[in-house]
């Protein structure tokens, strides 16, 4: 059933970002939407996971190097009927962590040094418990394609500014309206989206570990650090993957309110409404 939501999603914002491409430029226009879509889907879907953990210059550890976080990792994925994803380290002074990857097989849990300095190891196993909450419900997927087609839509907004009203394309003052709506739109959407797969992973963590307070605790201490410590290599196109928004310290009132992540605060609320 997850597979099937994440590949309606898919298609979905797919067919939204052809849309968009033949109100600016007709059939040619949808064309070459259609092919740029696949591109972008093919990259995220096979290869975005070892982009981004070369991004962050993570670290691949095994039992024998981090014996501590392997163990956990390994009774969490009994518990969650998973099989055991690849393991790395951050080398990276911000507490966070992010789940990537596009199944079961093929899935990777990333931590940072600082996260394993500043979390107890209750916490730890309920971040990792977050992560593979995600996992379980192939919301690395999800957010790789939300956040690559979001993207998609802006940049071709920007193009659209070259084109005017045509025979088979909308005149000119609905084409700049759509210019300003479609990548608001399609923010909105991965906001959303991303927001709620939180909520879904904090609820699961809960339940994995069978102790909210657990994260409760994780979280705010995360979010504390992470307001004082930056994110040397943080990307806002993968912002959505960490269980913390690495910009959370250089986040405004403004800016917040197209977050990809809720807020703390409302986070630790609804677990408290799990105990």
């Amino acid at each position: 059933m997850e597979q099937f939501k994440t590949y309606a999603l898919m298609t979905g914002l797919t067919l939204l970002f052809i849309w968009f491409g033949g109100m600016i430029a007709g059939q040619t226009g949808m064309i070459i939407a259609f092919i740029a879509a696949g591109g972008m889907n093919f990259y995220a879907y096979y290869y975005s996971d070892t982009q981004i953990l070369k991004h962050y210059h993570a670290i691949p550890v095994d039992h024998n190097s981090a014996t501590g976080l392997y163990e956990i990792v390994e009774r969490l994925t009994e518990r969650a009927n998973l099989p055991m994803p690849a393991l790395y380290i951050i080398p990276e002074q911000q507490p966070n962590a992010f789940a990537t990857g596009r199944n079961y097989e093929n899935a990777a849990v990333a931590v940072t040094e600082g996260l394993l300095e500043l979390l107890s190891p209750e916490e730890v196993e309920a971040v990792i418990a977050h992560e593979l909450s995600h996992i379980k419900h192939y919301d690395m997927l999800i957010g790789t394609v939300t956040a690559t087609i979001a993207g998609a839509i802006a940049m071709l907004a920007q193009f659209g500014m070259f084109f005017g009203g045509g025979r088979d394309r909308p005149n000119f003052i609905v084409m700049l309206a759509l210019m300003f709506i479609m990548p608001m739109a399609a923010s909105i959407i991965q906001m959303t989206v991303s927001r709620n797969r939180e909520f879904m992973a904090d609820e699961g963590a809960a339940r994995m570990t069978g102790h909210p307070e657990w994260l409760q605790s994780g979280l705010a201490k995360l979010d504390n650090y992470a307001r004082g410590i930056s994110m040397h290599d943080a990307d806002p196109q993968t912002a959505h993957m960490f269980i913390i928004n690495p910009f959370t310290g250089k986040d405004m009132s403004f800016k917040q309110l197209f977050s990809t992540h809720p807020s703390t605060e409302q986070r630790i609320e609804r677990l408290e409404a799990l105990k």
